[in-house]
């Protein structure tokens, strides 16, 4: 594998090591081309010191480009999905940035997204008659917007000035500020400079668009990216309209379903698309937007030996309409064709109709939603479709819809999981903090009858059965670990709190040296942990029990205080602060 540029490591301006800056955004970027003898082959990797495995390689080439099948000519843009390889480091970004960003928007532990901008064009200068290279982003980021706005803005020149192009464009994004979420950034690029605003999780779910940052002398003036992740909704389910219900309920409950579509710009879309739907809740199982023969999970995936996974496959390959005969839910794609003002929508067919031969568009699945669907919805679309309505205002009311449906879902479950949490006046200095109740799903269900999503939401159908069902999905899990981490980080908060707010030297006068020193490294145990969990304190509070540390090491005897400044890392059992 070539790799071009000087060979030596760059050194970060900002103290951080090579490519810091980069690395915040990009792992790496990658040029596959197709080689006579090798097949698709990575012909270059940017930095030129990043580490990827032969596996990691290997994946990458195949799902750069598009199957035989589908038959790109011209420029294709589309987005995979790969699992790292194990034991690989995790990146010194992610903690903070996964603190303060929604859950929907977190960098990725275990996977990496390739943004991929595939040209096929005739040319006779080349043996097999075609000119076939991928330029692909690589990142942790589900910044799905922002990078293939930088691949149109980076690719048509690529393709002109190849590699010095690329170390000049990687040389520039070495320069951007890190993404911090809730800040606006101006991102320079080849002449052109990007204004994205990173999303917070303190935002307003479905707040207003992002807006032009205030003027600044910038030449050229910025160009403003409106969003960095989301998708043309309405385009990705233009043939699926009165089906969204279900859809929206397969995502929810982290039903098997696979995509199959004509192209892998349709199947990597409408994968993403389907996986953002239920958002501000975190789709919680494996997703891949493309998906290959080739690729290192497929026969962990086709296997027939065992119910299929809980995941979400976009494929194009025909080949897979024999292979994913046994799933319970095939949403078979085909080019769109207008019916009227609206897409001809597929129908929804039992799954003993997925035919090898049977090329025909359908939704094959016994699946019968928990919801009705809502007509007004589509009535409203159908509307916007004849007035010439444009897709970005269509998208806004798919997005909408879709966002309140699973507010009107997930708000009983949050003011319920709320209750639980212990009251603030029972954590006290002197005690271990008191736990958090359990999650009791009978208690939840008596809930509904007052404070259901019936006071939200005007779809009437089997709420009860849905939460049932749900109760059973990874999406349940890790929305529960999610707030229960939550909520027993905020729970060390207030005990920090309260004991910096205690007179601790009092306490110390009468108490034994062995009980001191045991306070002091049971104190220090806290501080470490909330300074790696970053636990959110009111300001001083750290600082405040450090110097109250000091001051009882040093009231101490010499050889002690020689023990405790030496060793600060001793084990110990117990993180609490205890009179006992």
């Amino acid at each position: 594998m070539n790799q071009f540029g000087s060979g030596s490591p760059r050194t970060g301006g900002d103290g951080l090591g090579p490519w810091s800056r980069f690395a915040s955004w990009l792992e790496c970027v990658c040029v596959v081309t197709f080689d006579l003898e090798l097949g698709q082959a990575i012909e270059l990797v940017y930095p030129p010191d990043v580490r990827l495995t032969e596996k990691e390689k290997t994946s990458i080439c195949y799902l750069s480009f598009p199957d035989s099948y589908s038959g790109c000519l011209g420029d294709t843009q589309f987005s995979f999905r790969l699992r790292q390889s194990v034991g690989r480091r995790t990146s010194r970004f992610g903690d903070v940035y996964n603190r303060d960003a929604p859950v929907t928007l977190q960098r990725e532990v275990s996977h990496f997204f390739g943004y991929v901008y595939f040209r096929q064009v005739k040319d006779v200068s080349v043996k097999r008659g075609y000119f076939q290279k991928s330029l692909v982003l690589v990142s942790k980021l589900p910044y799905i917007h922002l990078f293939h706005s930088l691949l149109q803005i980076i690719a048509p020149e690529f393709f002109e000035k190849l590699e010095p192009c690329l170390e000049a464009v990687c040389n520039e994004i070495d320069q951007w500020p890190s993404p911090v979420p809730g800040l606006t950034l101006n991102l320079p690029l080849m002449g052109v400079v990007l204004q994205v605003r990173i999303p917070s999780k303190t935002d307003k779910p479905g707040g207003s668009p992002v807006k032009q940052a205030a003027k600044e002398n910038l030449l050229p003036a910025p160009t403003l990216l409106p969003t960095i992740h989301e998708l043309d909704l309405f385009r990705c389910f233009q043939s699926v309209l009165i089906h969204l219900q279900m859809l929206w309920e397969l995502m929810l409950l982290g039903e098997p379903v696979v995509v199959m579509a004509p192209s892998p710009t349709v199947s990597s879309e409408t994968v993403l698309a389907l996986v953002s739907s239920i958002s501000p809740l975190k789709f919680c199982c494996d997703f891949r937007p493309y998906f290959t023969i080739h690729d290192s999970e497929f026969r962990e995936y086709t296997t027939r030996t065992q119910a299929p996974p809980n995941v979400v496959l976009g494929v194009t390959n025909p080949f897979f309409i024999k292979t994913f005969q046994s799933w319970p839910h095939v949403v078979r794609l085909g080019e769109v064709r207008m019916a009227g003002d609206l897409p001809k929508q597929v129908k929804v067919k039992k799954p003993s109709k997925l035919k090898t031969l049977d090329n025909k568009p359908g939704i094959y699945t016994t699946y019968k939603t928990f919801l009705h669907r809502d007509k007004i919805l589509i009535k409203r679309l159908l509307k916007g479709v004849q007035r010439k309505r444009p897709s970005e205002v269509q998208s806004a009311i798919l997005r909408r819809h879709l966002l309140e449906l699973t507010q009107s879902f997930i708000i009983p479950l949050e003011r319920y999981m709320a209750s639980l949490m212990p009251l603030q006046r029972s954590v006290t200095p002197w005690k271990t903090p008191p736990q958090i109740r359990s999650f009791s799903q009978d208690e939840f269900m008596s809930t509904l009858d007052h404070t259901g999503p019936q006071l939200t939401s005007v779809l009437k159908g089997d709420w009860m059965g849905l939460y049932r069902k749900f109760f059973r999905s990874p999406n349940f899990d890790g929305w529960y670990r999610q707030r229960h981490r939550e909520m027993t980080q905020k729970l060390e908060s207030l005990h920090l709190e309260v004991v910096c707010d205690a007179d601790l030297l009092t306490w110390t006068r009468d108490k034994s040296e062995v009980e001191i020193v045991d306070l002091i490294l049971k104190l220090r145990e806290k501080l470490m942990k909330a300074r790696i969990q970053q636990l959110q304190v009111k300001d001083g509070v750290l600082h405040k029990l450090d110097a109250f540390i000091h001051t009882m090491i040093i009231t101490l005897p010499r050889d002690l205080q020689t023990v405790l400044h030496t060793d600060s890392h001793i084990d110990f059992n117990s993180d609490v602060v205890d009179s006992s």
